[in-house]
């Protein structure tokens, strides 16, 4: 998979330039820039991968923690500064359903065909049960609620006070798993299951060098991309909240699904549901209130105020995925189900 990557950031980052350059079509530079970034994003995963197995568990988390959105983040940067408010919401809704349906129930499904039935941590389970309703049953829902009943200045304000305790509930839930109750809960499965070490694929300098000029290829492509929105949803007949919450969070996640497919297929599924619901998190509680709290210092603010047909897949998304997650374990039919609900919020979106 890598040097299919490989090939298409050689191929790919050239043509970016040039095709800037030379003002070539919007739609065709649309998906250059896409397919680009899907494999940047890959590199940049790989290169994650490497550092947290150098520098050990506790900071290789908080790392991977860092970087896991880093893509969507850029991207939602460069569309917030272009004062695309609407997708950058959408976005973030998008990764919300993208995680927790299109990711869970492709691992679910993926991993189900070829084993019968298959576990993960349950005790992990329930503790992100309780994160997913805090961030969005409570931070997102609540903003749009009071929200009716405020001007646009206190509506921002307030959604400034619930990003900052949502990072600080975030870090502490970091801390909370990585420190003080690392290895505690662990599941019967795990218990008995021998760990092999991991043996990094690149030195630490070499995955740092990469990691960094990912992320600079990655912020130069992405600005590119976020410019050729508007066009390019006048030309397929997409609307601003279809292109943010299936379009840009598919390419922001590319690379990550993949690699949780692929640990469910090889019965991971530890790592293949933290991947899901972990990534979610860091959507919820990390990612949003950044981009809330860096809009201060742009022309337009972002309130973290979304729609309603987004609230409410988010809300449905995360229940589901509570239900059939709790009891740890799970099988292709499952799968199926989550499947089902994503195809079904992404007919809705499009149609709106």
């Amino acid at each position: 998979m890598y040097k299919i990557f490989l090939l298409m950031i050689a191929v790919g980052l050239p043509l970016s330039i040039l095709g800037n350059f030379l003002h070539w079509p919007v739609v065709m530079m649309f998906i250059i820039f896409s397919l680009t970034i899907v494999a940047l994003a890959g590199y940049m995963g790989r290169a994650t991968e490497s550092i947290a197995i150098h520098t050990g568990p506790r900071i290789g988390g908080l790392i991977n923690a860092t970087f896991g959105n880093a893509v969507e983040l850029i991207i939602a940067f460069f569309a917030l500064k272009a004062g695309l408010i609407t997708v950058v919401l959408a976005s973030l809704t998008g990764s919300v359903l993208g995680n927790l349906l299109l990711v869970m129930g492709l691992s679910f499904f993926v991993g189900g065909l070829k084993f019968k039935r298959q576990k993960f941590n349950v005790f992990d389970a329930r503790h992100n049960s309780g994160l997913l309703v805090f961030a969005v049953l409570v931070a997102f829902v609540i903003p749009e609620v009071f929200a009716q009943e405020m001007g646009a200045r206190d509506t921002f304000t307030f959604s400034v006070g619930i990003s900052v305790i949502l990072i600080l509930l975030y870090l502490a839930a970091l801390f909370f798993k990585l420190v003080t109750h690392r290895g505690v809960y662990q599941s019967d499965h795990a218990e008995g299951a021998g760990h092999d070490e991991e043996v990094a694929e690149w030195s630490k300098g070499k995955a740092i060098l990469i990691l960094l000029l990912a992320t600079l290829a990655v912020a130069y492509v992405s600005e590119s991309l976020v410019h050729t929105f508007e066009e390019v949803g006048e030309a397929f007949g997409w609307s601003e909240l279809f292109i943010g919450v299936i379009v840009v969070a598919i390419v922001g996640n590319a690379a990550e699904h993949a690699s949780a497919i692929i640990m469910a297929y090889k019965n991971k599924m530890d790592i293949a549901v933290e991947i899901a619901v972990g990534s979610t998190l860091q959507i919820a509680m990390f990612v949003a209130p950044v981009l809330v709290l860096v809009s201060i210092f742009f022309p337009t603010q972002m309130p973290l105020v979304f729609t309603l047909p987004e609230l409410i897949a988010m809300v449905t998304a995360v229940l589901l995925a509570i239900v059939i997650s709790n009891d740890g374990e799970t099988n292709w039919f499952e799968g199926a189900t989550i499947l089902a609900a994503y195809l079904i919020m992404g007919i809705g979106f499009f149609f709106l």
